[in-house]
């Protein structure tokens, strides 16, 4: 059995987060309220928006926001193929179809050119990937969809304070969605928000996660329970305000890790005009690189180095997809880089020995 000792990720909660839920459980008032407000107002103005709709986690915003843009059966959606798999079930839950565009090999967000391919009359929306903390191509997508008039959905549940030319990630889209799974930049334990400068879209989000209550016992459209608590609210409203500093060490953490990793490995690439926030740091393992993938892994855990691969597989050949008729040959891009990603702690609980510790055994791969 292998014992890690540095994990891949490992949240940071310490007595202001125990403070914040005490208050809320001595109150009583445990359910959505005010400290849901609270949540919803800071995050908006941290990003840059009007409205801030909190719900129960990533995938439910994901719904929602395509819920409250009147996706349906028929409609299409486009989405990367190389990223988390909730993002195109999220498609499937309207009864639309997920279209999957292939990703840029160095960034591993969705390319605009091959986006641009796969539109067809039945394209209502795109949803970019903020792919481990690295905003994708905004400026290239937003023109694609202004061109074709799509709604563009920011999937940034793994980008919480990065940036694209000096504007925060979630500020660009139709709608954006946000995750805060315990594992991510900023977490509520479960939890997740969707974003928009739309009022009219902001109503219909509200409405779908109160079981479609417009005022008390008068139900005007199917909705669902899908409301934060107070309990997480509190807990975000501690974290995000630890957000830049969070961010901050994940950035010092990855730039150690650029500069003392001397082996085969290639190391995350990042656009000057962007913020990247480390959500994870994915190497790709070169053809010379001395150990097999999987070999390399097993070595790491002897070690005590927690380790992951974000992904192993693209979307369209995970076995649902390949079930829905999606054939084995899509996206090329998506399928060479599943074969050699993986990620290395980069959390911000990480100590100066832990990261020489990570350097110096990988370095000694080499030797």
């Amino acid at each position: 059995m292998f014992l890690t000792v540095i994990p891949i990720s490992k949240p940071l909660v310490d007595e202001i987060e125990i403070k914040n839920v005490v208050e809320v459980l001595k109150s009583g008032m445990l359910a959505s309220g005010e400290w849901v407000k609270r949540f919803e107002e800071e995050f908006a103005k941290y990003i840059g928006v009007k409205y801030a709709v909190a719900t129960t986690s990533g995938t439910v915003a994901l719904d929602i926001a395509l819920k409250a843009l009147g996706m349906k059966s028929g409609d299409e959606v486009i989405v990367p193929d190389f990223t988390f798999i909730a993002t195109a079930n999220a498609v499937l839950f309207q009864n639309a179809k997920p279209v999957f565009a292939d990703v840029d090999e160095k960034t591993f967000n969705i390319d605009p050119d091959d986006l641009l391919e796969k539109i067809t009359p039945r394209t209502k929306a795109v949803i970019g990937v903020h792919l481990f903390g690295h905003p994708f191509d905004v400026k290239a997508i937003q023109e694609i969809c202004e061109d074709h008039n799509l709604f563009l959905i920011e999937d940034c549940a793994q980008a919480h304070g990065a940036e694209y030319e000096g504007k925060k990630v979630g500020c660009f889209g139709t709608v954006s969605c946000f995750s805060f799974y315990a594992t991510k930049n900023m977490t509520t334990g479960e939890g997740g928000m969707v974003l928009t400068n739309g009022r009219e879209i902001e109503r219909r989000l509200r409405l779908i996660i109160n079981h479609g209550q417009d005022k008390k016992y008068l139900h005007t459209v199917l909705g669902y329970n899908y409301r934060m608590t107070n309990i997480q609210a509190a807990i975000g409203i501690a974290q995000l305000r630890k957000l830049e500093d969070f961010n901050e060490k994940r950035i010092r953490n990855a730039e150690y890790l650029n500069r003392h990793l001397k082996v085969a490995l290639e190391t995350p690439y990042k656009k000057k005009d962007v913020k990247h926030v480390y959500h994870q740091y994915v190497v790709k393992i070169k053809e010379d690189f001395p150990m097999k993938r999987n070999e390399f892994i097993n070595y790491l855990s002897e070690k005590g180095i927690g380790i992951a691969i974000h992904y192993p597989l693209p979307i369209h050949k995970q076995l649902l997809y390949r079930k829905l008729g999606y054939p084995d040959d899509l996206c090329p891009v998506s399928t060479e880089l599943s074969k050699v990603v993986l990620s290395l702690p980069v959390h911000p609980a990480l100590t100066d020995d832990d990261l020489r510790y990570i350097c110096e055994t990988i370095n000694d791969v080499g030797d």
